[in-house]
């Protein structure tokens, strides 16, 4: 696209047939009210603004410190969202959309951030305190009562067990010396503590070894699972019991205990004192317990008060960022007291625009008005189409190929017919169809609870997003299927067939004596003895879902026909749209030179060919022809289709027929002619296509050419006149700068300089993707024929294969098989037929309308309008969520 200059007044038109007309405008803005009117603007959602700092970092802009205070708001919201899920409380989440708050609410804000963050840090810490104490205690209280149970067993005189291989005889004659001295534990030091059991082996293999098997270890499992103080997942501990003799021993055994991460406690050497311990220990633990319970429920007050509001408070917060982050976006004028924004906006909403602005100012209490003024510019405006959530689907297919150039047309109102149009001659089944109909409309009718269930699974929101799309592709396939008269691979005989019984019995007798197989002459449909004459009302008549012999034959040069015309009609509808858009830029070369020979060649051949298919289906019947020997009159010799196109690009001369053996001329239908002087004017045909090829390619480039060349003679003989002028007056006079006209479909080229070179190469790619695409396009059409053939005889095996099995037995084995195969029947069906043949079908409609229908007209070149709107922000922002 070349300039564009946003047009003074132009014609309105409907916004879903183009885009709609854009403008650029400058927002002067008093500093006070500033910050209101952004926030009037974000509530509208209708302007875009333009970065004017885009030299100046982020931390060098004006307001990057309320950003910042943002931030930080921010941080301490999700800190206080990760303790709410922690304890597992619901948060109130109402989808209430508050207005964003005041400059100064921030302050408040802040503050009740603040308080909340502190007090549930404070009283994290506190729990995490007395978890640890409770932990050490309970720790203890175990230790207490395993060492003492194991004193009583030594004082008993009992022979205490071996450990493993820990236990030696020095060892062991240490502790028989100590169990039975008067003086128990009077020469030998102990310690005791806890371990992880995970790390209780290694422990003591490494105990053994560093001391040389001279002390004594004692290890018992704690029944009870404690909880890790930190993560406060659950562990399993030991206690042990270390016995030794020396300060040596004493000092080797507490590093190799610090090594493992065992946690030794205190223990004392009579069992008095261990029970005065032990009593206090269950007493503070008890105190623990309550003080614990009361601190959790303090904690748990302070998070559902907060859950009521943390969602509105995120809603907030990220208004205020984002409002002042497109406040950095702005100039600043010399006085300091004014604030100057760039924004793209409708020209159709400026009048909402500046209602905005007024309710801002107003708001603010500032006295000085907020102006919009519009500005003159030889940027490309961004592309905005309007859609509501029925259109929105289809525009979203548009946009997945190319957002529009500014301005030309609009492929989606045209998109929302043929779309579902052409996934409905592959898909078309009635069945199929009622079962994507059933699905689409429980997604329209339940959408609101399903929108409010924001259910994350990916594959789920295709299909709940798509839910109109698939709608109308259900409600298109039961219309095709039903002129398919095709239902699960089964007709339906609505209206009586127009057929009987095309063999007569004489024949198949004829047939028998010869000793020939009948069976494949009683499955065909000959039409002068089996067609009364009159055509099936509506559709295809379902005996053919009868006639295996020739049901292929019949179908296929049905199906191929209609998928030839639908092509073309389609392709000619793009071309015709190339026109609207040429008129409307203004372009006369385009309409010229690339619309007219489009059109000529188009209408030579492939047009040309439409009329023949629908002449063949109304003005010929069937051909002179045999079935197994017996031969029928034919009532006309309709041509080959083939065959001629053939001879017409070959030029060739039509062959009347051949003489028989009696001298008379007998016609040969496949090489007969349809009008007299055909091969003449055929060969007019073909070689004005050919003539319209070079125009195409050199008649616009050269117009361009002249154009410039004429421009640049013209600028010289004025600036001549000019500088003679200026000598004669002694004064400097510059030339006027000449306004640029809005760019054509094309042009390739603005004000600069015109590359022959580029506009060539532009011109011979467009050439040749228009010429050959006319033949590639044509037959990529041929897929509406090819898949849905291949759909019905899919759920025609399907229902052969499984469902019409259940019909063989009798009884209860047949009532029960019925139900078995129907549930899988049923399951293929969905899932083969509906769900993947579906999908294959979709894909190959979009193809179509990508490449061969939307490349006749349709850009692509655009940016999508982006403008700044709350909505569109919390959306992002709890997407974003959803997906961590």
């Amino acid at each position: 696209m070349g300039d564009y200059v946003t047009p003074g007044e132009e014609p309105q038109e409907p916004g879903i047939y183009r885009s709609e007309q854009m403008c650029l405008a400058q927002l002067y803005l008093q500093s006070d009210a500033s910050y209101q009117c952004v926030a009037e603007l974000g509530e509208l959602g209708l302007v875009q603004f333009r970065d004017l700092n885009p030299d100046v970092s982020s931390f060098q802009r004006k307001y990057v410190n309320e950003v910042r205070r943002c931030d930080e708001m921010e941080r301490k919201l999700r800190f206080l969202e990760r303790e709410i899920k922690k304890d597992q409380i619901p948060m109130l989440d109402t989808g209430e959309n508050p207005d964003a708050p005041l400059p100064r609410e921030m302050i408040d804000l802040e503050a009740t951030f603040e308080k909340l963050e502190n007090e549930l840090r404070e009283v994290n810490k506190n729990e995490e305190t007395l978890k640890k104490n409770f932990s050490e205690l309970t720790e203890l209280k175990h230790i207490l009562r395993k060492t003492q149970t194991f004193f009583e067993e030594a004082g008993t005189g009992e022979m205490l067990p071996p450990a493993g291989a820990m236990e030696s005889e020095e060892g062991l004659e240490l502790t028989q010396h100590a169990v039975a001295g008067s003086a128990p534990f009077a020469n030998f030091g102990f310690v005791a503590g806890v371990i992880q059991r995970e790390r209780l082996h290694a422990f003591e293999r490494l105990l053994w070894r560093a001391c040389r098997g001279n002390v004594f270890l004692r290890t018992s499992e704690i029944d009870d699972v404690l909880n890790d103080t930190v993560t406060g997942d659950p562990v399993n501990k030991c206690v042990f019991i270390i016995f030794f003799q020396g300060d040596q021993l004493k000092t080797k055994v507490k590093k190799i205990c610090e090594g493992f991460r065992a946690t030794l406690y205190p223990c004392p050497d009579t069992p008095q004192e261990r029970r005065e311990m032990s009593i206090g220990v269950m007493t503070r633990i008890e105190d623990l317990k309550t003080v614990l319970g009361q601190t959790q429920d303090h904690r748990h007050r302070v998070l559902v008060a907060a859950s009521k509001n943390v969602r509105m408070w995120l809603t907030k917060v990220r208004k205020i960022k984002s409002i002042y982050h497109t406040l950095n976006f702005f100039n600043i004028d010399v006085t300091q007291k004014c604030l100057i924004a760039e924004v793209w906006c409708p020209i159709a909403e400026l009048d909402r625009i500046k209602m905005a602005l007024k309710r801002g100012t107003d708001e603010s209490g500032s006295q000085v008005p907020s102006i919009l003024n519009r500005m003159e510019t030889h940027e490309a405006p961004p592309t905005y189409n309007k859609t509501n959530k029925f259109t929105k689907g289809f525009q979203n297919i548009v946009d997945a190929y190319g957002i529009a150039t500014y301005r030309e047309i609009n492929p989606s109102p045209y998109t929302m017919i043929s779309f579902p149009f052409l996934f409905a001659v592959m898909f078309g089944d009635m069945g199929h169809g009622v079962i994507m109909f059933l699905a689409a409309l429980f997604f329209i009718l339940k959408e609101k609870q399903l929108e409010a269930a924001r259910i994350k699974d990916e594959i789920f929101q295709t299909f709940f997003g798509g839910r109109y799309v698939i709608f109308l592709m259900g409600v298109f396939s039961i219309y095709t299927g039903f002129m398919y008269n095709d239902i699960f691979s089964k007709s339906v005989n609505a209206f009586g067939s127009s057929w009987t019984n095309s063999i007569r019995h004489e024949y198949i007798d004829d047939v028998l004596e010869k000793g020939e197989k009948a069976s494949e002459a009683q499955w065909m449909l000959v039409p002068e003895l089996a067609y009364d004459g009159n055509p099936y009302p509506i559709g295809v008549d379902p005996v053919w879902n009868l006639a295996e012999g020739n049901k292929l034959s019949f179908l296929n040069s049905m199906k191929m026909k209609m998928s030839v015309l639908f092509g073309i009609a389609q392709m000619t509808f793009g071309v015709l749209l190339s026109y609207k858009n040429f008129t409307y830029f203004k372009s006369d070369l385009d309409v010229k030179y690339m619309f007219i020979p489009q059109m000529i060649f188009l209408s030579s051949i492939f047009i040309y060919l439409c009329i023949q298919i629908l002449a063949k289906w109304l003005f010929f019947g069937s051909a002179p022809g045999s079935v197994l020997g017996y031969t029928y009159p034919g009532t006309n010799c309709a041509p080959s289709l083939l065959i001629g196109l053939i001879n017409m690009f070959m030029m060739k001369s039509r062959n009347a027929g051949f003489v028989d053996e009696e001298g008379n001329i007998v016609p040969q239908c496949w090489l007969s002619t349809w009008y007299p002087g055909q091969s003449f004017f055929e060969t007019i045909f073909v070689l004005v296509a050919i003539a319209c090829v070079p125009v195409m390619l050199f008649a616009k480039p050269y117009y361009l050419w002249k154009e410039e060349k004429e421009r640049r003679e013209g600028g010289h003989r004025q600036l001549s006149v000019r500088a003679d002028i200026a000598q004669d007056d002694a004064e400097v006079v510059h030339a006027p700068e000449q306004t640029p006209k809005p760019a054509g479909h094309g042009h390739g080229h603005g004000d600069g300089p015109l590359e022959m070179g580029d506009v060539m190469v532009y011109q011979a790619i467009h050439t040749i993707e228009f010429v050959l695409g006319c033949v590639s396009h044509t037959a990529s059409y041929l897929r509406l024929w090819a898949l849905s053939l291949a759909h019905a005889q899919l759920s025609d095996v399907l229902w052969t294969m499984v469902f019409r099995n259940a019909f063989v037995l009798d009884g209860y084995a047949g009532a029960v098989a019925t139900y078995i195969l129907f549930f899988i029947f049923g399951s293929l069906s969905v899932f083969i037929l509906v769900l993947m043949e579906g999908l294959s079908a979709f894909l190959h409609a979009l193809r179509l309308h990508w490449v061969e229908f939307q490349s006749k007209f349709y850009g692509g070149l655009g940016y999508e309008f982006a403008p700044f709107s709350f909505e569109r922000i919390l959306a992002e922002e709890r997407e974003a969520e959803e997906n961590l």
